[in-house]
């Protein structure tokens, strides 16, 4: 199916050649206001074709006290209080990530659910208000036929009634023909 369609835009793309721009009329967007710091400086890194920087591990590593402090106790209090800080950051991720496989899919039924409510909700509430705009036009509708039917029956019989008066003159004025011979 997808192939078919395929091969009728193809042949319609072939047959048809615009002959003016009939986009012309539009302004030309300006899509670099969009753009922030971090978006230029990586359309500029792939313009150049450079490679993506590599994820930086840095904060990750756990390094000893420099070869000047290898005897200060201090300096070694700092690096294992800093891999404490660190094992404990790690610890609260991986209870954050248990937590979350845990109760993160119920909260996003529950969240779309709501959504799902408030959407009904709102569409009810537009498909309610449309339905009584409707009978409200369908009442003048009717009430502008019924008198439209009022006004051409009236015209009918005002119709009937010149002709009737018409003929009556008409009549007459043979007869007054009449009695002057």
């Amino acid at each position: 199916m997808a192939e078919i369609a395929a091969a009728l835009v193809e042949e319609e793309t072939r047959r048809y050649r615009p002959t003016k721009n009939y986009l012309s009329y539009l302004i030309t967007p300006d899509f670099s206001t969009f753009e922030t710091e971090i978006m230029r400086n990586e359309f500029e890194r792939l313009a150049a074709r450079q490679p993506m920087d590599l994820l930086s591990m840095k904060r990750y590593e756990l390094p000893a006290p420099s070869a000047g402090q290898k005897n200060d106790i201090t300096a070694w209090q700092e690096c294992v209080n800093n891999s404490m800080a660190q094992l404990e950051h790690q610890a609260v991720r991986i209870e954050n990530l248990e937590l979350m496989s845990q109760y993160g899919t119920n909260a996003w039924k529950v969240y779309n659910e709501k959504q799902i409510q408030d959407l009904n909700w709102q569409r009810k509430n537009d498909q309610l208000a449309g339905g009584a705009k409707l009978r409200e036009l369908e009442s003048n509708w009717v009430s502008l036929v019924s008198k439209n039917y009022e006004i051409e029956r009236a015209i009918v019989q005002l119709e009937n009634e010149v002709a009737q008066l018409r003929q009556q003159q008409g009549d007459e004025n043979k007869e007054n023909i009449r009695q002057d011979f």
